[in-house]
């Protein structure tokens, strides 16, 4: 699994018009599931997420987590994260995992965040065509990839 990490100041995402999802501080995530991902990697990927210390501490040091500071979350589902640019132009989603088991990872990535401590966790809609809003606070950006904690059998 892939993540985009973005620390915010805030973050909303729209949908039609509509916001369906906004937060305070915190991260607005970029989350993309691929192929062979498993119930290890969702597992390590939460628990990396809310413990990450990229927030400052009382000596203006990144030093604190979401956990520690009340973070809020937005996570918005991003098969392109999967894409393969190797050859040519035009990038290749067939690394990218089917939709239907995304959906559900995307889901259980939520809920595990939530189940770790996280109180506010806010998700766009699976597969819709969303305009995501955030203030980058820093700017912070981490990337997460579970293929160098997990092993996939290759």
């Amino acid at each position: 699994m892939k993540a985009v990490i973005q620390r915010v100041s805030k973050a909303c995402v729209k949908v039609d018009g509509k916001v369906v999802g906004e937060i305070g501080k915190g991260f607005m995530i970029l989350l993309g599931a691929a192929e062979g991902d498993t119930e290890e990697d969702l597992l390590t990927l939460a628990k990396k997420t809310v413990n990450l210390r990229v927030f400052t501490d009382s000596d203006d040091k990144m030093n604190l987590s979401l956990l520690d500071t009340d973070g809020e979350v937005l996570v918005i589902s991003q098969f392109t994260l999967c894409a393969d640019v190797k050859k040519g132009n035009r990038p290749s989603f067939i690394k990218a995992m089917e939709p239907k088991k995304a959906s559900e990872y995307y889901d259980r990535y939520c809920d595990l965040l939530r189940d770790l401590g996280v109180k506010k966790v806010e998700k766009g809609i699976f597969g819709a065509d969303m305009k995501v809003s955030l203030v980058n606070d820093g700017p912070v950006t981490i990337l997460y990839d579970t293929e160098i904690w997990c092993k996939h059998g290759d």
